[in-house]
């Protein structure tokens, strides 16, 4: 099929590599200056795999850059992929990804399908339905299906998806989409265009509260002397849960994605006089819980000001080196306002951006990063720090101490007795050895 793809960003790159890379033909469509870059292999987003996936459909014609609109009118379907930009209050800005589509829609030959994937609020598509009608546009159709990648692991999740989930008008619609997908997929979960639209912001809503359940449970167990990884496993291994739940005792949900759609469910709420109790209570309790650090971190270490920390990881998520929205640079933030020096690294990070390297120290390795700290953030989960042995922080710190609170180090660091190790839900470690714990 003849697919263009508008907004070739993380999203909108992975589509476009994997639907060429499984016999489609593609025209990848954005704005000079990145069609510029990606002309020259430059990827928008470091991703495992994408770089060398686009280049191979590039080589072989089955992959095509262009900045020109006038060129998707060859398109069968025109995918809409841009990333939705989110401010640092996670507000979603939809209007650009709106205006940016109705731009192109004039360019779109009769009968076209718009296939939408950005995340935008329910009633989006409608919107646009109804905006080209009252303009007297030639015949269009819309169709909808909520993006569901995740950085890290992109390409593993479009080429070989759980299911799909797509909205659709009509069964011509259906037949065209389950041709676009099944190089990938029979496994569609047909409905709606609202339906979809809806069942991205529930999902994302669900993930989020989930996270934030646990982490409150986790608190609690930090009190009272329990294990939240044990509770977890408990939770788990009950059938009406299951194993795969999202209930991992770690660090808040941050960047856009889930805050995106907290936040666009509580604006519908809002708008047809709704309550959104729940909702608006996961976004305070995640907000509580992003400050685990700043609490644990005084309690454990005393006054930070002329302290020495050091930070595994500043990536947002292993697998790219994107840094907008960490939880690391966060800490990291919050950690030279306390008047601490802030060491790091990180495998995938080669360079800082001013404002982040007027505040930190980019090393070259974890053994720098390490040396003559009074503690460590382990803040990205990169697979290599679990090969750092206990020895290494001994002879590097001044104190082995270690705040982990995803427990990535745990079975490597956890029961050393050796060395203080911190994560959420779980007591400090003194305590387990005879210390003073909390008393009846």
């Amino acid at each position: 099929m003849k697919v263009a793809v508008a907004g070739l960003w993380h999203l909108g790159m992975v589509t476009a590599a994997c639907l060429a890379s499984r016999g489609h033909n593609v025209l990848g469509f954005d704005e000079a200056p990145i069609i510029g870059r990606l002309q020259e292999n430059i990827m928008p987003v470091a991703e495992p795999g994408l770089r060398e996936l686009a280049a191979k459909a590039l080589s072989e014609g089955r992959l095509a850059y262009t900045a020109n609109a006038s060129r998707v009118a060859a398109a069968q379907i025109l995918w809409v992929c841009y990333d939705t930009p989110v401010d640092d209050n996670d507000i979603a800005d939809s209007e650009y990804v709106v205006s940016q589509t109705l731009s192109l829609l004039p360019r779109l030959a009769p009968g076209s399908l718009v296939l939408i994937s950005s995340q935008l609020p329910a009633g989006t598509t409608a919107r646009l339905e109804s905006y080209w009608q009252k303009k007297g546009g030639s015949e269009l159709r819309f169709a909808y299906s909520p993006e569901n990648l995740r950085l890290g692991k992109a390409i593993e999740v479009f080429t070989n998806p759980d299911r799909v989930v797509v909205g659709v008008r009509t069964p011509e619609d259906r037949d065209i989409i389950a041709a676009l997908f099944s190089p990938f997929t029979d496994r569609i979960e047909w409905m709606s265009v609202e339906s979809a639209e809806m069942t991205k912001h529930a999902l994302n809503a669900f993930l989020a509260t989930s996270v934030t359940f646990i982490n409150e449970i986790a608190a609690l167990c930090e009190k009272v002397g329990a294990d939240a990884e044990e509770v977890e496993r408990g939770l788990k291994t009950d059938v009406r849960i299951g194993l795969r739940a999202y209930l991992h005792p770690g660090s808040a949900f941050a960047g856009g994605t889930l805050a995106r759609d907290i936040a666009y469910l509580l604006e519908i709420a809002e708008r047809q006089k709704l309550t959104g109790h729940l909702l608006a209570g996961v976004w305070q309790s995640n907000g509580f819980h992003k400050g685990w650090l700043c609490r644990r971190m005084p309690e454990v270490v005393g006054e930070l000001a002329g302290r020495r920390i050091a930070i595994l990881g500043l990536a947002y998520k292993p697998g790219t080196d994107t840094l907008r929205r960490s939880g690391a640079v966060e800490a990291a933030t919050w950690l030279t306002q306390q008047g601490a020096t802030v060491s790091a690294y990180d495998p995938a990070v080669r360079a800082l951006p001013d404002e982040l390297a007027a505040i930190l120290s980019l090393c070259g390795n974890a053994a720098d990063a390490l040396s003559g700290a009074d503690a460590v953030l382990i803040a990205t989960p990169w697979p290599e720090f679990r090969d750092i042995p206990a020895d290494l922080l001994l002879a590097r710190m001044r104190q082995p101490v270690v705040f982990d609170p995803g427990r990535h180090l745990q079975q490597a660091l956890g029961e050393d007795p050796r060395i203080r190790y911190f994560a959420v839900g779980r007591g400090d470690p003194l305590m387990r050895q005879g210390g003073t714990g909390p008393t009846a």
